[in-house]
């Protein structure tokens, strides 16, 4: 059964295929930075921001799922993530716009950091779906051991 109390379990395609892009995304990102002809302090700052990215997009992604959830979710902390994934992404901008970077590598920076900031969310929103399912699943069982030692004792 894939559909529990208005939760559908993610198909194992879809997970393994958001887990690949996460990290194929990532691995080129960070091989691109290894292999880059630049300071040790331009890296650690594409670094950062990739770091920052993921972060923020799962953030914001959580924030969501809470809010539809009727988890309390703070208008402070919701905007908090959206302003660093903004300034996240902007900062990728305005860093590969000032690079001596040749258009291929801007795009090949700017194509791997996509890529991993959507596959971010695509994984923890799996990640909310099975924990959901999880739980459903946890509750029914639950119902139905109790109901089978409550007639097998009588």
């Amino acid at each position: 059964m894939s559909h529990v109390q208005g939760y559908r379990r993610p198909s194992f395609a879809f997970i393994a295929a958001s887990w690949c892009a996460l990290l194929a995304g990532v691995i080129a990102y960070l091989v691109g930075l290894w292999n880059a002809n630049m300071q040790l302090n331009e890296k650690g700052y594409y670094f950062a921001v990739l770091v920052l990215t993921l972060f923020a997009a799962v953030s914001i992604q959580k924030s969501v799922r809470d809010r539809l959830e009727g988890i309390p979710v703070t208008g402070l902390y919701y905007g908090i993530t959206w302003a660093a994934l903004l300034t996240s992404i902007g900062l990728l901008c305005i860093g590969l716009f000032n690079a001596s970077f040749t258009l291929s590598e801007k795009g090949f920076y700017g194509m791997s950091f996509a890529l991993s900031a959507f596959a971010a969310i695509a994984v923890q929103k799996n990640t909310r779906d099975l924990d959901a399912v999880r739980s459903a699943y946890a509750s029914v069982d639950v119902l139905v051991d109790t109901r089978d030692r409550d007639n097998a004792a009588a």
